[in-house]
C-alpha cells in the first residue's frame, strides 16, 4: 500500500515519498509527515537475526513505497559501505550500567552521517522518478555537525550543488576545518555573522521565497533541503534504534518485549523524533528522555508546555545543540495536536511573530513518554571526567549532556529500566573540550592536533581518517555574509560558478 506525505500546516494534497523528498519543505511552509505511521512487518526476533542493511531495508521500504526494491537496497549498499569504519554500522558499547549507541563511525564521525550518507541517493533516485531535469540545489544551515555530513554526501553528485551556512565562530574548530577544507566543484561554505537560529531563518526564509524559486526555476534549478526537516534524512534514523533493540535482544541484554528506555542528546529535534516515531511503529520503548544543555528551550517546553525562545543564546561546548528553534518539533506538536493543520499553523505563527507558543493541557498530556532536563557546562565536563576514569570509556560533550541527564532521570523517578544513549559524536571531533574535561591543567597548552594524538593515546581508539584529512587540508572556502545577506549571497554562488 503507497503512504504518501501530508503538510503539517494545511490540509493540500499529499504527495508521494519522492516529491516529499525532493521538496524538502512543503510549499506552505510546513514540514512533511506521513499520513500513518507504518508497523513494522518483521518481529523484533527476525531483526535480531539482521544486518544494518537490511534492517534499513525492513524500515525505510515501509516510509518509501513509491520506490523499487532495487532501488531502495541499492541506496542502502550505496550508503552504509566502506566508509564507515566499523563494520556493524552503529556498534553498541556498555559503559557504567548504560549502553551507548555509537552513531559516529561514518565519514564525518557525527551521527549525521547515518542519515547524509543515503539522502544523496534517495533524492537522486526521486529526481529520476519525478523526471527532474532541474540542478538540485541543496540549502542547508548547520550547527556543526549536518554541514560536513552533508557536503560530503553531495560532493560531486552530478545534478547537484549544495550550499552549507554556519554561524561563524559558532562551531568547534575541527568542524569548521572539516567543512572549509570540503572538496567537490558543486560545494558551497559560507560562515554567517550570527548563530545558527539566524542561519536556520535564512534558509527557511530563502525556501519560503516564491519570487526566488521562480528566479532558480529560470536557471533550471530547484531548492531542495538536507537538514532534518528532510523526511528523507529523518527516516534513515529512525532504522537505528529498531537497529540497537534487536542488537541488544540478539546479545541477550534484553528479553523479548522487555521496555528500553532511549536518552538524545537533542538541538534540532529530529534525533529524538525519529525514536518516537520507531516507538510507535512496535519497538518497545518506554520513556524518550530529551536532554539539553543550557540553551534549554526543549527542557522548558516539556516541563511548562510553553515554547519561548525570547532568551539569551549561549554558545556551549555542544555547539550542535546551541539551537532556540527546535524546528522537528513541529511534526510532535502536529500529532499532539490530532493532526489539526490549523491548530499547529496557529502555533507556528505565534513562533515566527512573538517567538513562543503555549499549547493546551490536552496536548500537554500526549507528551508522557517524553522526559526533559538539561546539563550545565561544568556539569558536562564532570561527567566526562568521570566516565574515563570509572571505565576508561571517553564520550563527546553531546553524549555527556545526555549521559548527565540520564543521570538526573535516574534520581527524579528511580526508574531502573534498561537504557540506551545515542552517541551523536566521536570525542575526535570536540577534541578540546573533551581533553579539558579529562585533565585541564595537563591540556589546555596543547595545540589542536596534539590534543589528536593524545586522546589516541588515553583512548586507545585510532585516529579516524575524518581527521587525519584535515590535518594539513588546504582551505578552499573562506566566504563570510551577514546574516541579512544570505539570499544575496546563494544568488551570487548559483550565478557566478
Amino acid at each position: 500500500m503507497e503512504l504518501l506525505y501530508k503538510s503539517t500546516r494545511s490540509d493540500s494534497a499529499p504527495v508521494t515519498a519522492s516529491q516529499a523528498i525532493l521538496k524538502g519543505l512543503a510549499d506552505d511552509g510546513g514540514l512533511f509527515v506521513p499520513v500513518q505511521l507504518p508497523k513494522l512487518s518483521v518481529s523484533m526476533e527476525e531483526l535480531s537475526k539482521m544486518n544494518y542493511q537490511e534492517t534499513a531495508y525492513e524500515v525505510m521500504k515501509l516510509f518509501f513505497t513509491d520506490f523499487t526494491e532495487e532501488e531502495l537496497k541499492r541506496c542502502i549498499a550505496r550508503a552504509y559501505d566502506e566508509k564507515f569504519d566499523t563494520e556493524e554500522i552503529a556498534p553498541i558499547v556498555k559503559a557504567d550500567g548504560a549502553y551507548y549507541l555509537e552513531l559516529f563511525h561514518g565519514a564525518t564521525i557525527a551521527f549525521k552521517d547515518m542519515a547524509l550518507s543515503i539522502l544523496p541517493h534517495l533524492m537522486t533516485v526521486s529526481a529520476k522518478k519525478n523526471q527532474v531535469k532541474n540542478d538540485i540545489v541543496i540549502l542547508t544551515a548547520t550547527s556543526g555537525d549536518t554541514g560536513k555530513a552533508a557536503l560530503a554526501g553531495f560532493a560531486d553528485v552530478e545534478g547537484t550543488k549544495i550550499i552549507v551556512f554556519y554561524p561563524e565562530n559558532g562551531v568547534s574548530p575541527i568542524q569548521e576545518k572539516q567543512m572549509v577544507t570540503q572538496k567537490g566543484k558543486n560545494t558551497y561554505v559560507v560562515a554567517i555573522k550570527g548563530n545558527f537560529d539566524d542561519a536556520q531563518s535564512g534558509v527557511k526564509a530563502i525556501f519560503n521565497d516564491k519570487e526566488f524559486a521562480k528566479e532558480l526555476e529560470a536557471s533550471h534549478a530547484q531548492f531542495s533541503s538536507a537538514n532534518s526537516i528532510n523526511i528523507g534524512r529523518l527516516i534513515p534514523q529512525v532504522v537505528y534504534y529498531v537497529y540497537a533493540y534487536a542488537k541488544l535482544l540478539a546479545e541477550g541484554e534484553l528479553a523479548e518485549g522487555e521496555k528500553l528506555n532511549v536518552v538524545v542528546p537533542t538541538g534540532n529535534f529530529g534525533n529524538i523524533l525519529a525514536a518516537f516515531y520507531a516507538k510507535n511503529m512496535g519497538v518497545p520503548i518506554a520513556k524518550l528522555i530529551c536532554a539539553s544543555n543550557d540553551n534549554k528551550v526543549l527542557y522548558d517546553f516539556f516541563t511548562t508546555g510553553t515554547y519561548d525562545r525570547n532568551r539569551e543564546f549561549i554558545l556551549t561546548n555542544s555547539p550542535s545543540m546551541d539551537i532556540l528553534i527546535s524546528s522537528n518539533l513541529e511534526r510532535l506538536i502536529y500529532r499532539i495536536a490530532g493532526e489539526d493543520s490549523a491548530a499547529n499553523a496557529e502555533l507556528m505563527n505565534s513562533l515566527a511573530a512573538n517567538g513562543s507558543y503555549k499549547i493546551t493541557d490536552a496536548m500537554k498530556e500526549k507528551l508522557k513518554d517524553f522526559y526533559g532536563n538539561y546539563a550545565k557546562e561544568a556539569e558536562t565536563e564532570q561527567t566526562i571526567q568521570a566516565l574515563y576514569d570509572n571505565t576508561g570509556y571517553i564520550i563527546d560533550t553531546h553524549t555527556a549532556v545526555a549521559a548527565t541527564v540520564y543521570k538526573k532521570y535516574k534520581k527524579d523517578t528511580a526508574d531502573t529500566t534498561k537504557t540506551l544513549i545515542a552517541s551523536t559524536a566521536s570525542p575526535y571531533k570536540f577534541t578540546r573540550s573533551v581533553m579539558n574535561a579529562i585533565d585541564k591543567e595537563k591540556y589546555h597548552a596543547m595545540g589542536d592536533f596534539e590534543l589528536v594524538d593524545e586522546l589516541c593515546r588515553i583512548s586507545n581508539v585510532p585516529v579516524p581518517d575524518a581527521i587525519e584529512e584535515i590535518r594539513s587540508a588546504r582551505v578552499l572556502h573562506t566566504r563570510v555574509c551577514e546574516k541579512d545577506k544570505m539570499k544575496e549571497t546563494v544568488r551570487e554562488i548559483l550565478k557566478t560558478k
